[in-house]
This record gives C-alpha cells, sequence and structure tokens, in this order.
C-alpha cells in the first residue's frame, strides 16, 4: 500500500483527495492549494530551484497551486528534513521550542522598565 500524502501546511492526512492532485485540489481541514511544490516528491530545498526534477519549469511561490506536469504527491510533506534539522538546530541554540516559553506579560515589563 502506497503512503498516503498529508497537507504540506497542516499535517492532515489526504487519504479522501484523489491522486494525482488536481490543478485546483484543497486541503479538507485548512483549505491550503495542495498542487504547490512544497507537496511533491522532488521539491528540495538544497538543489536550484528547490527542485530535483531538471526538466521541470520554475515556480516561483512554491506554496500556490501551480501547473507543473511533474508534481507527485508524498507522504512526508508536512515537514522536510532540512526544515526539521533546522528547527531542531535553533531549539538547541535558543533552549527549546518557543511554545514551551513562559508568556511575558509585556504591561507588567513595560511597567517594570518605565515606572
Amino acid at each position: 500500500m502506497a503512503d498516503i500524502p498529508v497537507c504540506w501546511k497542516c499535517g492532515v492526512a489526504l487519504k479522501d483527495v484523489p491522486l494525482p492532485l488536481a490543478r485546483r485540489a484543497e486541503c479538507p481541514a485548512c483549505q491550503a492549494e495542495l498542487h504547490v511544490c512544497r507537496m511533491c516528491r522532488h521539491y528540495d530545498t538544497a538543489k536550484a530551484k528547490h527542485c530535483r526534477e531538471p526538466m521541470a519549469e520554475e515556480v516561483k511561490d512554491k506554496t500556490r497551486a501551480n501547473f507543473c506536469e511533474w508534481l507527485q504527491a508524498r507522504a512526508d510533506a508536512y515537514a522536510t528534513p532540512a526544515e526539521n534539522a533546522g528547527r531542531d538546530h535553533l531549539e538547541s541554540l535558543f533552549g527549546g521550542s518557543p511554545a514551551a516559553a513562559e508568556p511575558v506579560d509585556t504591561r507588567k515589563a513595560l511597567d517594570d522598565l518605565f515606572g
């Protein structure tokens, strides 16, 4: 059985979305456009034009629907390995994820600063 693609923006499984993805396909959960470079197995931020397919035409906005004929939906579209590595590196530098940090009372901080 093939891997079920997930939305590149919210990560929801796209088991009910027909493949190959239609040009105007949208995520049922977040309504993000799905026929985008970020959904494609050829998407690679380490490559020129962020694409491993040498015959594909360049697409400027990787998160907007396009007419690329080479698009093949991938199951790990929600987070690319390079993004995960970058996020992990930042978290190690700054001591954890931003969600784990305590909320700051900005009004109190300003009052403390300016009296």
